[in-house]
């Protein structure tokens, strides 16, 4: 019998995803633009977020305000069946095979069952925080989707995100759903103070909204840039005097100066006798460090009997 646990946090070296990751998360970012242009807006960017469904990923309900189609849909990645899914309030069901195909192919037969359902959007057709990117109308370059190594990111994905869910449950204060962003490709869990941060010097109107208030994150990525490894990260922002100091929980996590955050590669969590409770170690630990170095009233903030331990 397979062992559970070694299910649910396989292997996932960069590497040997690299390519396909690159083209999903192309994907991604064009239906996440969709929920950008039509979803109702929320703070902090959440109405563009991806939700974690059983099977995937998926955007919340949103209405086309133009075109023949008034009722409400979603759009939803299924990694265990490798299917895009878009269904209506109609009752009516339309699906895209996740296979390989270029980025311009996927962009131009997404945007056609769109048409076809009667559901009018505009999009921004160039991905947003990839370094020189290509727009999506012409991007041949990225067609790769291996559905392995698919299964094997989703299925890291989804523990994480039942980790998160149970840390989330312990505060009371302002906190996001734990949930996906597509510019960045990463899962994502913030805990907030209530108090207003100061303003950034030369934000743009994304990151003013994204950090208008204090908060704390915690999440899961596949790696990029300075952190070329799958790793689970947490940040605070505005990051207080002595939080880079602060001990994160688990000895395989520490400070990475080059991207401001601490990091807990996913290989030490993967080969732990209990991963899942390593990543709520690491969790907790660096709400400790922010709470106790920015100053939080936790006393208000936290579920009695469920709080952070102390």
């Amino acid at each position: 019998m397979q062992d559970p646990a070694a299910d649910e946090w396989p292997a996932l070296e960069l590497a040997s995803w690299a390519e396909t990751y690159a083209t999903l998360h192309r994907w991604t970012q064009i239906v996440g633009k969709t929920a950008l242009a039509l979803a109702p807006p929320l703070n902090h960017w959440w109405h563009t977020a991806l939700q974690i469904g059983p099977c995937g990923l998926t955007t919340l309900p949103m209405r086309s305000g133009r075109g023949a189609f008034r009722g409400a849909f979603t759009v939803a990645f299924d990694f265990v069946t490798h299917q895009l899914v878009v269904r209506t309030s109609a009752g009516v069901e339309r699906v895209l095979p996740l296979e390989p195909r270029s980025v311009a192919a996927f962009h131009a037969e997404y945007l056609a069952v769109l048409r076809a359902l009667g559901i009018a959007v505009t999009i921004t057709p160039r991905p947003c925080e990839i370094p020189d990117a290509i727009p999506f109308p012409e991007d041949t370059t990225h067609a790769a989707y291996d559905p392995a190594a698919i299964g094997r990111w989703w299925r890291v994905v989804a523990g994480t995100a039942r980790v998160l869910q149970e840390f989330r449950s312990g505060y009371v204060g302002k906190a996001s759903p734990v949930h996906f962003f597509w510019g960045s490709f990463d899962l994502a869990e913030s805990r907030f103070t209530g108090r207003a941060a100061p303003p950034r010097a030369g934000a743009d109107r994304i990151t003013r909204e994204a950090y208008s208030h204090e908060l704390m994150s915690v999440g899961f990525w596949p790696g990029s840039g300075a952190v070329a490894e799958p790793a689970f990260y947490a940040y605070a922002s505005p990051e207080p005097a002595g939080f880079a100091d602060a001990k994160a929980g688990p000895a395989s996590a520490g400070y990475n100066k080059a991207v401001g955050e601490f990091i807990l590669p996913y290989a030490a969590v993967r080969t732990a006798p209990d991963p899942a409770r390593l990543v709520r170690e690491f969790a907790e630990a660096t709400y400790l460090a922010a709470a106790t170095c920015g100053g939080w009233d936790r006393a208000a903030l936290e579920r009695p009997g469920v709080a952070t331990s102390r």
